[in-house]
């Protein structure tokens, strides 16, 4: 309310009182409406809010077009803030990065040359990065001279800017939108634009179609970071509503990092969720003991590879358990609420996607329509100075006796039009000509010219005359964008599940820890280990080991529920022990190392369903000190057995059990230079220990007989060698068992891999026990040109034999006398072992 002036006012000032109330109510909807109409929220027609659409519209007014240099973005800058935008350059140019940024749109307008920023990091300052339009900002700018939008003045009315972009795809679907107004926000996800167009065009043919058979085309969003959408009602709700939430989840998957260690490996990311904000809430939650089971976390992301996130996982946790509590814990499981506002005819409205569409295409409708017009009206302009041309070309002689006889250029108009039936405008194009159109060649290009022109009215004429085809027209140019600039979809949608994460009782929630449940771990004779787990209670063998190749055929009929394989590629077994998942034991290797390890990580399979290719090299499963170092054999430690060590000069050793020195290695037995394990195994008093020597001398003796040492001794002798021997094979055995000895003669004149040698299978009652330290039986009699054994073994029936490329070798029939020469073999023998 308005009162008369004061009377303690100074001269020349005015106060007046006003009601405090109506002030601030005024002011404050003054403001609410600068903020939801011309900075928060985006238009539906093109997508864009003010700063965004003056930043795209001067930047063509530029001719910042992707086949021209980038220019400094403080130029674009300082031009979009003094013409077009006044509300400071730093809202300007915050609005320019997210244009650049492919993680925030699924299009990006803007091509940035330099660091504009991740979802980590923010941008360099303006004066060091650089930018220009990409390809799709021009189909949204495209016909802006063609009157097909309102154009508005700016702030100071000098100059004027488009009310709304021609937008030829559905930017605000494509690209979404946030933004915080006055009482209202938006929040849209972005949507594939293949998709988006596809929905676009039923809607164009089809104006009653429901909101399922949009969904048929866009299924859910599609979010520039990838990553997977789980449970797709929140989805349908806010396209039904224009509210709703659906969560997104990191693509993760579980790959060996070592082959000791497992980890988790992110690829993908939730929309709006950087690599830095999952590493920070990892560690976080690692010191409050929320999350466990996790050894460290690696950002390996460049810009070659992309995002790649590692998470290792600490021994004996099971890789799902730990990823359900990232899911928990982290962002790697994030939520996406939609808020679908955006200003149609001037007010705030919250929109469906079947609203959002028909906002669009009535819009492009629109926008084509008056492009038609613009068309349409322009080339009746031009057919009719063309028609006048033709008009004085024919004439021209006469045209220019008017022209000269005329005082002036008004009065030569005048005549012109009186004499030859023309226009004003026609009469003044005439005057203005260039006598070197006045040519011949120059009237059959004006009648080819004239005949064009009316092609194109009737055609245009055609198009605004028939509301279907204008509906034709606008399909089939969005078309061509979606297979300009349309992509294959990004985002995995699927239907939700239970999650373990979710869990709100303690009894459901995740084993994080692999159970300790009895197993066999084998190590095969060609260096590969695998973990069996055994059923209880029952203990029964595999039937097949790592490496495996073959075809497993169906059961025939009649024979129940049998499985015949038909084996093509094997591997033997060097050695196996039986313990528990979780319980540590020893690999023993050649130069006399015990390291300790837990199978816990080893690639496991069920009891008698072993999958071929699960098996590791056991060298990259344990470390080893050099490249010579081999493993010879597994052992349990907590087995009360001794442990049983032979070498290569002949040495034996058994290991007082339990005891051992508790470090991850150490050494079990003290070789002499030169000397190396060629044997482990473990025996009790009642076992036999076998020695086979390269120049074919065989010794077995009572393992009683060879007294238990402590790690650091040396062992004592074993077998007496020859002047040329070494020990090639040494094992342990059960007498009572039916044991065969498998050796291979060669020669060392011959080039390794040329001469598949003899073989021989015999009984080991052939060979007499004697006593230790002594020479042995002959095992194998040399044909002339032989003189060693290449490969020797001794163990359970039936023996196992191998090439070198892993190929099984058919060795003869056992039952040969103990210095027979044996038979020639089809191929190399590299390694005999045990059969599965």
């Amino acid at each position: 309310m308005t009162t008369p002036e004061s009377p303690t006012a100074a001269a020349g000032e005015r106060i007046e009182d006003v009601d405090l109330s109506a002030e601030m109510q005024g002011s404050f909807l003054e403001y609410a409406y600068s903020v939801i109409y011309s900075r928060a929220l985006p238009d539906a027609r093109d997508g864009l809010k003010p700063v965004q659409r003056r930043i795209l519209y001067q930047m063509t007014e530029m001719g910042l077009r992707p086949d021209r240099g980038h220019v400094k973005s403080a130029r674009v800058v300082g031009d979009v803030m003094g013409k077009l935008h006044p509300h400071g350059d730093a809202s300007i140019y915050d609005a320019m990065v997210r244009l650049t940024q492919d993680f925030i749109l699924r299009v990006p307008l803007i091509d940035g040359h330099g660091n504009f920023g991740s979802l980590d990091d923010g941008p360099a300052a303006p004066r060091y990065t650089e930018a220009r339009l990409e390809a799709a900002a021009l189909a949204m700018t495209d016909g802006l001279d063609e009157d097909v939008v309102d154009f508005v003045p700016n702030y100071d009315n000098q100059l004027t800017q488009p009310e709304v972009l021609p937008a030829a795809f559905p930017n605000l679907l494509v690209n979404g939108a946030s933004g915080i107004a006055v009482g209202m926000a938006t929040n849209m996800a972005p949507h594939n634009l293949v998709e988006v167009v596809g929905a676009a065009r039923h809607l164009l043919h089809n104006p009653d179609a429901s909101l399922d058979d949009l969904m048929a085309f866009v299924p859910g969003p599609d979010l520039p970071t990838g990553g997977t959408i789980i449970g797709l009602a929140g989805i349908r709700d806010a396209y039904a509503t224009g509210r709703g939430a659906f969560k997104t989840r990191a693509k993760v998957a579980v790959e060996s990092i070592s082959a000791r260690k497992t980890g988790l490996v992110v690829t993908e990311l939730p929309y709006m969720v950087g690599a830095e904000k999952v590493i920070e809430k990892i560690k976080d939650g690692v010191n409050s003991k929320k999350l466990v089971g996790i050894s460290d976390v690696t950002d390996l992301t460049d810009r070659r590879h992309g995002l790649r996130l590692v998470i290792g996982i600490k021994t004996g946790f099971s890789p799902d358990a730990v990823l359900e509590q990232l899911y928990r814990y982290t962002p790697l499981e994030d939520s996406f609420n939609i808020n679908n506002v955006a200003l149609v005819g001037g007010g705030p409205r919250t929109l469906g996607l079947r609203d959002l569409l028909q906002v669009y295409v009535d819009h492009r409708l629109s926008v084509v329509r008056r492009r038609s017009q613009f068309r349409l009206d322009r080339r009746r302009e031009r057919l009719h100075l063309v028609e006048g041309l033709l008009v004085a070309i024919v004439d021209i002689d006469e045209v220019i006796q008017v022209i000269r006889t005329s005082d002036d250029s008004e009065e030569a108009r005048t005549r012109l039009i009186d004499v030859f039936d023309l226009s004003q405008i026609q009469a003044e194009y005439i005057l203005e000509l260039r006598l070197r159109r006045l040519t011949r060649f120059s009237r059959i290009e004006l009648e080819a010219e004239r005949d064009k022109l009316r092609e194109e009215i009737a055609e245009l004429e055609a198009i605004l005359a028939d509301p279907k085809r204008i509906r034709q027209l606008v399909s089939d140019e969005l078309e061509n964008v979606a297979e300009k600039f349309g992509t294959p979809r990004r985002t995995l949608l699927t239907e939700a599940r239970p999650s373990i994460a979710t869990a709100s009782s303690r009894k459901n929630a995740p084993i994080l820890e692999i159970a300790d449940t009895a197993c066999r771990v084998y190590l095969s004779t060609t260096g590969r280990a695998i973990r069996v787990d055994l059923a209880p209670p029952a203990e029964t063998e595999p039937t097949l080991l790592d490496g495996l190749e073959g075809d497993v055929a169906a059961p025939a009929a009649g024979t129940g529920s049998a499985i015949t394989r038909r084996r093509t590629k094997h591997d033997a077994i060097r050695s196996s022990v039986v313990t528990t998942s979780r319980t540590e034991i020893g690999a023993v290797t050649s130069l006399g190392r015990l390291i300790r390890f837990s199978p816990v990580d080893l690639p496991s399979v069920p009891e008698n369903s072993i999958q071929l290719g699960a098996g590791v090299k056991i060298t990259d499963y344990i470390a080893l000190g050099n490249a010579k170092e081999r493993v010879v054999g597994l052992v349990s430690l907590t087995s009360t057995v001794p442990i049983a060590i032979g070498t290569k000069q002949g040495v034996v050793k058994r290991v007082t059990a339990g005891n051992y020195p508790n470090k991850p290695d150490f050494e079990v037995i003290a070789l002499k230079p030169g000397d190396q394990v060629v044997g482990v195994d473990q025996a009790p008093d009642g076992a036999e220990f076998v020695f086979v020597t390269s120049d074919a001398r065989l010794l077995r003796f009572s393992a009683g007989t060879v007294r238990p040492q402590g790690t650091s001794a040396g062992g004592m002798a074993g077998i007496n060698l020859g002047t040329s021997g070494e020990v090639i094979f040494f094992g342990a055995i059960n007498p009572m068992e039916n044991v065969v000895v498998a050796t291979v003669s060669g020669s060392t004149e011959t080039i390794p891999g040329t001469d598949s040698g003899r073989a021989k299978l015999s009984e080991v009652f052939e060979f007499p026990a004697k006593g230790r330290a002594t020479g042995g039986v002959r095992a194998h009699a040399f044909l002339k040109g032989e003189d060693r054994l290449t490969v020797a073994w001794a163990g359970t029936a039936p023996a196992h034999a191998l090439g070198s490329d892993g190929a099984v070798r058919k060795l003869p029939d056992s039952g040969s006398k103990r210095d027979a020469s044996g038979t020639p073999l089809e191929g190399i023998v590299a390694t005999i072992g045990a059969s599965l």
